[in-house]
């Protein structure tokens, strides 16, 4: 085995990880603030890509109308959850709202099947998003670069309105105590909703990434990553935007190697390896790598 091919399985570790961290980001803005785990999270890709797909059925709509239009259909879908499930189950108990995120999830799958049918789909990315540069042994498209720089921007961004906005400032104290904070008069529901807001936006965006990534799409599309996503941003510590980062960069780049080095016969259980690598790392670090013991933010 070479190592031209391993360093080529690396790059596409990155690849993968690149989306797995965007999805991780949304778990982690929710989860801080209302230590929600939404495994519907994941189903706002879904909607989202499949809302770009007929978009991108008329001809003559650019493509970043197609994408804005696709992300603003799951951060609607992710309000519409938010404020119909989650915000009358607000102090309920982890238990319950995890069930109803489970529940959402069904549903939305079911919903896009529905109206759609559950067969898989082709998704065609526009020609100039699918041209791709070699570096010796390393295929790189436009979309890949555009990803990578996506993340970046993303965590910057963020970054940015967590320390120097109002409302960034208002999640971190929500994130530290949320009782508290709405003793000081921070109105909740908006803190709340914002990070609905930027977490299923984000989703939609990834959706398109993830669509753009395997050229096909089905109603289930968004579950499995939305939970290696999950994965991601506990191992990285869940609250902490850059341990979701670098929680999706491990996960992803340890699914690619594991496919492309194991034997043949062992690479479909290549799921089954990330969630042990997961309970591996937690057994070592029980609060993930960047978590605190509060499952703090970074």
């Amino acid at each position: 085995m070479s190592f031209d091919y391993i360093l080529s399985q690396f790059v596409n570790g990155i690849k993968l990880g690149s989306i797995y961290a965007v999805v991780a980001i949304g778990y982690s803005m929710v989860y801080g603030i209302l230590k929600l785990i939404n495994f519907a999270h994941g189903d706002l890709m879904t909607v989202g890509v499949y809302t770009m797909l007929v978009l991108m059925g008329f001809s003559g709509i650019p493509i970043w109308l197609v994408i804005l239009v696709g992300c603003g259909m799951s951060i609607i879908f992710g309000m519409t959850m938010e404020k119909l499930v989650y915000r009358p189950l607000r102090g309920s108990g982890e238990e319950t709202t995890l069930i109803a995120s489970l529940a959402v999830s069904v549903f939305l799958q079911n919903l896009i099947s529905m109206i759609f049918s559950p067969q898989k789909r082709a998704f065609h990315l526009p020609d100039f998003l699918t041209q791709t540069y070699r570096l010796g042994s390393i295929t790189l498209s436009v979309m890949n670069i555009l990803t990578f720089i996506s993340i970046v921007i993303i965590l910057i961004a963020l970054t940015l309105m967590l320390k120097k906005t109002k409302i960034g400032m208002a999640m971190r104290a929500c994130s530290d105590n949320l009782a508290a904070s709405q003793l000081m008069g921070i109105k909740i529901n908006t803190v709340v909703a914002a990070a609905f807001v930027i977490g299923s936006g984000l989703a939609g965006l990834t959706g398109l990434m993830l669509a753009g990534e395997y050229k096909t799409i089905e109603p289930l599309m968004g579950f499995v990553p939305g939970l290696k996503a999950f994965c991601a941003a506990v191992l990285g510590g869940i609250g902490s935007l850059n341990g979701a980062v670098l929680g999706g960069f491990i996960i992803g780049i340890a699914e690619m190697l594991f496919a492309g080095l194991m034997p043949t016969d062992i690479t479909p259980y290549r799921d089954a390896f990330i969630f042990l690598l997961l309970i591996v790392v937690l057994l070592v670090k029980p609060n993930g790598i960047l978590g605190s013991s509060e499952g703090g933010r970074s």
